[in-house]
């Protein structure tokens, strides 16, 4: 199989309906990787889910989506006693986070109502960030994590600039990027590696939902070396080519994927 992928091998995307981990689903099994893929999603985006799933299944592997809270307990350990039933002798190549579910309100306003609360910032996290902890703790309990496996979580610019309305989610990111290292250091001595992929602005629904989107997406393009902003597809390719086994060195890192954007001050 391409990248070294073994017939039975897997990828679980979370956050596999759109964005960042659909591009990598698709990207995934054009490698030669079956999809397991956790979303959440409303009927009104339901015929997208099939989409992404002929998409997959059109590069003759197989595709097992589930729509839940990525977050909720109980569905994640039978989720994966699913995908535990299906692996057969392979196991889970790659895992991506790529959850975006979380509150945009001010720290600060005028009424509770309109600043965050505890809740918020407690399930922005938990979804976020901590979930990605949660995720392969039982992965590596029901031994889908193997030698050779590579995780890898969405974060973004957000981990270290301030941005309006963006509070809860900035601290996720960076608790992510935490997590991400501390992931590394574990998980070194059965080699797995785990790393951080921070993309440039991307125009996906999540960026869509932040106040004042628009700014940022003009900024970016004003900055950006390469005269555009980064796509979903842009972000798949990169994680396709760092999970081939030859790159069983690289962990605990933060890798810009941005065609040069970070690297710009002002313009």
């Amino acid at each position: 199989m391409q990248n070294g992928f073994g017939e039975n091998d897997w990828a679980l995307i979370l956050g596999a309906s759109s964005g960042f981990g659909e591009a990598t689903a698709l990207e995934l099994a054009r490698c030669g990787l079956h999809i397991f893929g956790i979303h959440l999603d409303r009927r009104g985006t339901l015929p997208h889910v099939q989409e992404v799933i002929q998409g997959v299944e059109s590069t003759g592997r197989n595709a097992l989506f589930i729509n839940m809270n990525a977050a909720d307990e109980q569905k994640r350990r039978e989720a994966l006693a699913n995908l535990k039933s299906q692996v057969g002798d392979g196991f889970v190549r790659v895992m991506l986070h790529s959850l975006a579910f979380g509150t945009l309100k001010p720290m600060i306003a005028e009424t509770d109502d309109e600043q965050i609360n505890p809740t918020q910032m407690n399930m922005t996290l938990d979804v976020m960030a901590h979930s990605l902890i949660y995720w392969v703790q039982d992965l590596n309990r029901n031994g889908l994590l193997r030698n050779g496996s590579r995780i890898f979580a969405m974060t973004s610019l957000g981990s270290e600039l301030a941005t309006k309305s963006y509070g809860a989610v900035s601290a996720a990111k960076s608790a992510l990027e935490s997590h991400i290292r501390q992931l590394a250091l574990e998980l070194a001595p059965l080699g797995v590696t785990a790393n951080a992929i921070r993309a440039g602005v991307t125009e996906t629904p999540s960026l869509q939902k932040i106040p004042g989107h628009e700014n940022l997406i003009e900024a970016a393009l004003k900055k950006n070396p390469s005269g555009r902003l980064t796509k979903p597809a842009d972000v798949a390719r990169t994680i396709a080519v760092l999970s081939h086994p030859n790159t069983y060195w690289m962990t605990g890192n933060t890798i810009n994927v941005d065609g040069g954007e970070m690297i710009v001050g002002t313009k």
